[in-house]
């Protein structure tokens, strides 16, 4: 049997973010943190187990004091019905495999435990996806994996119900970063820890000609009229359940006992053979 080539190189991707601790820039990470604590907010249900996934504990240990932070390994320290509530926060896009993470985190809760995922969209830095792009194949005629590949929001939805879990749902909102150059916001991207750790990524030095492309391409297909440059993340949220009997189940096809029709007080026709 063919062995699968994995997503990420995690020596790499651990070296960039013990960098990146040094002088971080994770105002997406606060950003999710602020989204989970005004969806928690909402929910009618007290969590007292809870679980936090992250690679940077400092920004969710002082939202969650009494919440276990884990890293992202690709097992997760996670002991099967532990937990009322799970969040895995905005690490998804690295992990070999997403579906299984979501299924450890799912054995994790206890009977209608919550899980709550955020992690970045299929829109996420499109605008530097498609400068480095070009200038790469204007440059040197190929083009290489660059920056990890993130999932549409109807995939990740769907990936709630192959994991298990009941009552899923899947949002996004999008947030736009501006900056003075683009050089500004790839010196962010290392400040998150957010660099390129693929495993199929070039093993040599990006030639600095096709970042200078890449700048100029940048900066002439995406500025804004003061001539700062956007950068767009998609956040997705996933939300699912434990399941459990008291939830909610959808009712059996054929027992209806009251018409559609009669409801929206329309009238019904017959539609032709």
């Amino acid at each position: 049997m063919q062995e699968t080539t994995p997503l990420t190189d995690q020596a790499a991707l651990t070296a960039h973010r013990a960098r990146a601790a040094k002088a971080p820039a994770l105002f997406l990470h606060e950003a999710a943190r602020d989204e989970v604590q005004d969806r928690l907010a909402m929910v009618k249900k007290s969590f007292t187990d809870v679980a936090v996934v992250s690679p940077f504990p400092d920004v969710w240990s002082c939202a969650f004091p009494d919440a276990g932070i884990i890293p992202d390994n690709d097992v997760l320290d996670l002991q099967e019905k532990s937990r009322d509530l799970v969040v895995h926060a905005m690490c998804l896009h690295w992990a070999n495999d997403p579906v299984g993470q979501l299924i450890q985190c799912r054995r994790a809760l206890r009977p209608d435990g919550l899980l709550l995922v955020l992690c970045l969209g299929g829109q996420t830095l499109h605008e530097l996806r498609a400068a480095l792009g070009q200038a790469e194949i204007e440059t040197t005629g190929g083009l290489s994996p660059r920056i990890a590949p993130m999932g549409e929001i109807r995939d990740l939805g769907a990936l709630l119900q192959r994991a298990g879990l009941a009552l899923p749902v899947a949002d996004n909102w999008p947030l736009t970063v501006t900056y003075d150059t683009p050089w500004h916001l790839m010196r962010d991207l290392r400040a998150m820890g957010e660099t390129n750790a693929l495993a199929t990524r070039l093993r040599h030095p990006t030639r600095r000609a096709v970042l200078w492309r890449a700048a100029e391409i940048y900066a002439q297909s995406f500025a804004q009229p003061d001539n700062r440059i956007p950068a767009t993340f998609e956040i997705v949220t996933l939300t699912g359940w434990a399941p459990d009997a008291s939830q909610p189940q959808p009712l059996r096809p054929g027992s209806a006992t009251a018409r559609l029709a009669d409801a929206l007080g329309a009238r019904e026709t017959r539609l032709k053979d």
